[in-house]
């Protein structure tokens, strides 16, 4: 078991200098995503964690402009898919076109062959289209006509949801949802920043502006760096009681899986890294967890809540370890 104080002295000049980098990336996306700051630190950890994002709230708050804000500060390839009723699973993945010349056809890659891929308003897609995305976020790679390709490293999908009670929408399933690390809402700002946003007009605006602060190579090193975080065994212990008690609430449809405590941990150590720690905290499981698990918690009686509330009442019953 590595020696957390050993790795943080042997990769000190490139932990400060990812640390600057990483100032970097949250002051340009808190400059264009005002009064979010603890939301915006979620979505870099996901994606640190190897993970992917979906961003869901009422329309108008800032969902898709966060998601282009990744995207340039971050400095990878990105594509924007809007997702519509009509859209179909070629559209996403590609289609093989008949060459004349050639008499053979050609495989003509869709837009999720990318390192970032924007997935606006998800959805709004049919389940057969949404379906498109499953073996591309499990696997990293895509099957097409007896044939598999691999995806670009790093492969992070963002995508963004409306509030399924809307119309026009289709609820994503569990399946799905689960490939999705994290579930972040953004919510109404404050009246200070609203203030801001009303006199600054469009924060959209300032994105082509942004300067790329990591590139793929930093975000690959990041990611391997944050696999690298200790985790002591009494911290393990604090994760499987709390999966262990959302499987012991007769509320809930289901409790957490084997997969949704793997990523818990993952997005634990991506949260200690961004903080400069070599070692996880209960401090760190605590501040992802309402994250990790809302979208995967579903209660019995929609009108006592979501899994939000699930989260915070598992934190106050399971005991910190020592």
């Amino acid at each position: 078991m590595p020696n957390p104080a050993v790795t943080a002295l042997a990769g000190t000049d490139t932990a400060a200098g990812d640390s600057a980098a990483i100032a970097c990336v949250l002051t340009g996306l808190e400059t264009i995503i005002l009064g979010k700051p603890d939301q915006i630190r979620l979505c870099l950890a996901c994606l640190l964690a190897r993970g992917h994002l979906l961003i869901e709230d009422v329309p108008g708050v800032g969902k898709t402009t966060l998601a282009h804000a990744l995207a340039h500060v971050l400095g990878l390839a990105w594509q924007r898919v809007q997702f519509t009723s009509d859209l179909l699973p070629a559209d996403i993945v590609g289609v093989s076109i008949f060459d004349r010349a050639s008499q053979q056809f050609h495989f003509r890659r869709g837009p999720i062959f990318t390192q970032l891929l924007l997935a606006d308003e998800v959805n709004r897609a049919s389940p057969r289209t949404q379906s498109a995305l499953l073996e591309a976020m499990e696997e990293r790679q895509v099957s097409a006509d007896g044939t598999t390709y691999p995806l670009p490293e790093p492969f992070f999908v963002a995508a963004t949801q409306n509030p399924h009670e809307q119309l026009g929408t289709f609820a994503l399933p569990e399946s799905q949802l689960d490939r999705f690390l994290m579930r972040v809402t953004l919510g109404y700002p404050d009246a200070v920043h609203e203030r801001e946003l009303l006199r600054g007009g469009e924060r959209r605006e300032l994105l082509p502006g942004m300067t790329p602060a990591l590139d793929a190579t930093a975000v690959l090193r990041m990611q391997r760096a944050v696999r690298g975080v200790y985790v002591a065994d009494a911290l393990l212990d604090y994760c499987q009681a709390l999966i262990a008690r959302t499987r012991e609430r007769a509320d809930l449809k289901l409790g957490l899986s084997p997969r949704a405590g793997q990523g818990l941990i993952r997005a634990a150590q991506a949260w200690a890294y961004l903080a400069g720690r070599s070692a996880v905290l209960p401090e760190d499981v605590q501040a992802v967890l309402p994250a990790v698990v809302t979208h995967r918690l579903e209660r019995r009686d929609a009108a006592a809540g979501d899994g939000a509330g699930v989260a915070t009442e598992i934190i106050r019953a399971v005991p910190v370890p020592v």
